[in-house]
This record gives C-alpha cells, structure tokens and sequence, in this order.
C-alpha cells in the first residue's frame, strides 16, 4: 500500500466501498426476488431452480382472489384499519400523555414513569394468558370489546405500544426550550394553545417516527392477532395467510408468496410518502427570536 500514488489508494477505496455496497444491497434483495419468482411460478414450492421460473405466470395470484377460503381482500383491509386506528390513538393519546410528563409536576410523576418503563422491561410474551383472560372477563360485561372484535384488539395493541413511545415523545418534549411555554403565556395563551399551536409543530419528526413504527407493529403482528380473532372474516392479513397455508398435506407457497408481496405494498408506500419527513424533518424546529 505504501508504493501506491493518492490515486491508487483512492480508486482502491472506492473500489472496496462498491464492492461491500454491492454485496450488502445483494444481501437485502435476494430474499424478495425469490418470493417475486416464487409468487410468478405455477408450480406452488419454494424450491425454485433459479430466480427465473421456467413458466412465469399469474395464477397464483387469481388463486389468491377466487378462492372462497380465502377473502384476501378482508384480510388486508383488516390489516390497514386496525394498525391505522391504533396508530391514530396511540400518537395522539401518547402525545398527550408526554406533554403532561415533560412540562407539568404533579405527585406521582417520577412514580409513573418509572412504572411504564418498569413494565417495559419484561417480555410481551410473558402476558399473554393474563391478556387473554383479561379479555374473556371483559366479553362478559361490554361484548363489544371482548374476543373476536378488533376493538378488543386494538385496545390491546394501545397497552403494549404506549410506554415505550410516552419516553421517546417526553424525551423530544424535554429537548423543546421552555421559553417558547413561558413566551406563550405572556401573551395569555393557555396550555392547550400552548400545546397545539406552537409545541406540536415542532413535534412533528417524533409523530412520524412514532406512528410508522406503531403502524408497522401492529400491521406485522400475528401472536396477539392470532389469539384473540377466532372467525376468518376477522383475521388480519398476517394471521390469514398462516391458516390459509398451515394444511397438513397441501401447502400453498405459490399463493402464500404473491399475498405476502401485495400485503407489503402498504408499508411500502407509507414509507415512500414520509421519507422527506423522517430524514429531513428530524433536523426542523428552532427558537426564534
């Protein structure tokens, strides 16, 4: 190395950053293509030869839509208005929640909050039976909430999404200066003007943050899912595709693989329409004077 010229060493660098790039993108999109070739061959395994089928086609696809076994398009619907209705009530009950955290003092505070992270602490899946109780005893009493409801459902979703998110949106709360708060009461604004006029603008890189990571949670989900809905018709798409395709003597990776690629179109364009917002809005919001 020490007898090469500067432009030796630096076409040898860049030559070793391509060939890592290359290798890690190679990484990355080699498990989609072999689902694409798998969703495009008719011959229903995942055992391809190669990632270009001999007999390209579309029928696992018109499989996926004609079978009456499978309502493909109730599932991902299913799919979209819960993760988006937990999404929506997650961020705003969250927000509120964090405001009160990082500029109110009231007794019990520290208490609380340590608490939430407390409970973090332990795994999810150690709460399964008691959330599953939980929601038999409540189908007793409001049956609208109970065990085969989306309802029931997403109130859980909102238990087990809001700790974590309450001490990331406090934190961004605590980095927002005060003295926009004390400016704002000068001039005989109150807190909830204080809050959603002038804190919430700013707060807009964490909302993002927040709900992408809500939505894909709850949309990727399949354990809770797959224990509280009970009826096919009110399966979302992840817990549909796994009973569709869990036959002892038949599995159906072909329709399996084309499902899996139209139920990942949602996250993709999500993804596509707030890039701007999550690369370029975490460096947004100042004081001005």
């Amino acid at each position: 190395m020490s007898n090469l010229t500067f432009k030796q060493r630096r076409y040898l660098s860049y030559t070793i950053r391509w060939l890592v790039a290359l290798i890690l993108i190679a990484f990355a999109i080699f498990p989609v293509l072999w689902i694409l070739s798998t969703s495009l061959n008719p011959s229903n395994t995942l055992a391809t030869a190669s990632l270009i089928p001999k007999n390209i086609g579309l029928d696992n696809y018109r499989t996926l839509f004609n079978t009456p076994e499978t309502p493909f398009g109730i599932w991902i619907w299913n799919s979209i208005k819960i993760s988006s209705i937990t999404t929506v009530l997650s961020v705003t009950i969250t927000t509120l929640a964090a405001y009160a955290f990082s500029r109110f003092r009231f007794r019990g505070r520290e208490t609380m909050l340590k608490g939430i992270l407390l409970i973090q602490v332990f795994p999810g899946l150690l709460a399964m039976i008691a959330i599953f109780t939980l929601v038999t005893q409540f189908e007793a009493i409001v049956p609208a909430i109970g065990l085969n409801t989306h309802a029931g459902l997403i109130l859980v979703y909102l238990g087990g999404a809001m700790g974590v998110n309450i001490w990331l949106m406090k934190g961004f709360f605590d980095t927002i200066p005060r003295a926009i708060d004390e400016s704002a009461m000068v001039d005989g604004a109150t807190h909830w003007q204080t809050f959603s006029q002038l804190l919430l603008p700013l707060m807009r890189p964490i909302l993002v943050v927040i709900a992408i990571l809500t939505f894909i949670g709850t949309y990727g989900d399949f354990i809770l899912a797959r224990i509280l809905l009970k009826s096919t018709d009110q399966y979302p798409l992840m817990v549909g595709l796994f009973i569709y395709t869990s036959g002892q003597f038949s599995q159906k990776w072909g329709p399996f693989a084309a499902g899996a690629l139209l139920g990942a179109l949602p996250i993709m364009i999500i993804y596509l329409l707030l890039q701007d917002q999550i690369v370029g809005g975490l460096t947004q919001g100042a004081v001005k004077g």
